[in-house]
């Protein structure tokens, strides 16, 4: 069909929240088909899946004998998809029954649209951060960093990359950067920029993909009426060292990829190190969650 979807779920250890997240996916009533790739996953939440859904015609299970990392597992389910869309969602993410099809309306109503993606909130309802983003610069990420960015209602300078939620628009907005949580593609777009990059093991690929939109003369849609329910970390839980030592390479990454041309030496050096000294402080309470995993 013209308006089918493809949905890729990777999932690493996500447990029962998969199950919730597949079962939301199942029970909308657009036309799609669902792709989990399992990426070696221990808890044993692929069996799972397979006796609670595997019938289902709706549905493919793939198991990676090993774990390709987020964006490689994306790139290899997408590269076989027939259908103009691509809803790339975390497993522990939960679709509300219009979402997807509000996303796709909105990018049949933007042309210049590349990718929607929805308000994401947690299981009370209150707005996740990073629902609304600008992609980052030196100070931008810096303010962010150092928290100096709760300052910004009264002295703007210190404004970070995270948009206020006061700030939110009300209706269907272009941005920078959104969630990447739920993100809906059309996937020709995805394909012709390169899909995700994958040199990014895990964390700001979705900001280096929404930093190449812009470059290519496309735009990001946040549609704010669409809505999708994520419990945050779950399969980042089992590897905490890992992951934190991920998200600090991926921001240094996307920086020498998108912003240190265009910045001087010193602020170059002043961002580098404050990604490192990040990383130390950060590193205890890291430490503390790999003992308890």
């Amino acid at each position: 069909m013209t308006d089918s979807t493809r949905v890729i779920i990777i999932n690493f250890n996500a447990g029962e929240a998969l199950l919730r997240c597949v079962a939301a996916v199942l029970a909308t009533h657009e036309p799609l088909t669902v792709v989990v790739a399992d990426n070696d996953s221990t808890d044993r939440s692929c069996e799972i899946l397979r006796s609670r859904f595997g019938s289902a015609p709706r549905l493919s299970i793939l198991e990676n004998p090993l774990n390709l990392g987020f964006g490689p597992a994306v790139n290899a389910c997408a590269q076989s998809a027939t259908e103009p869309y691509l809803l790339i969602l975390n497993p522990d993410c939960e679709l509300f029954p219009n979402t997807l099809l509000q996303l796709r309306q909105a990018l049949e109503q933007d042309t210049g649209a590349a990718l929607a993606a929805p308000l994401v909130v947690d299981h009370e309802g209150n707005m996740m951060r990073g629902n609304l983003r600008r992609l980052p610069d030196p100070w931008t990420a810096l303010a962010t960093g150092t928290g100096l960015w709760r300052l910004s209602s009264w002295l703007p300078v210190f404004t970070g990359v995270e948009m206020r939620s006061r700030d939110f628009p009300e209706n269907t907005s272009e941005a920078e950067a959104v969630s990447g949580a739920c993100m809906l593609l059309r996937t020709e777009s995805f394909r012709s920029l390169g899909g995700f990059d994958e040199s990014f093991s895990m964390h700001f690929e979705d900001l280096d993909l929404m930093a190449r939109i812009q470059q290519s003369g496309q735009h990001c849609l946040f549609v704010p009426q669409a809505r999708a329910v994520h419990q945050a970390g779950v399969s980042s839980a089992s590897r905490p060292l890992w992951v934190h030592r991920q998200k600090h390479a991926g921001m240094q990454r996307y920086f020498r990829k998108h912003v240190f041309n265009h910045h001087g030496l010193l602020a170059r050096a002043l961002v580098s190190a404050a990604n490192g000294l990040h990383y130390l402080l950060t590193l205890p309470a890291a430490l503390l969650r790999q003992l308890r995993a």
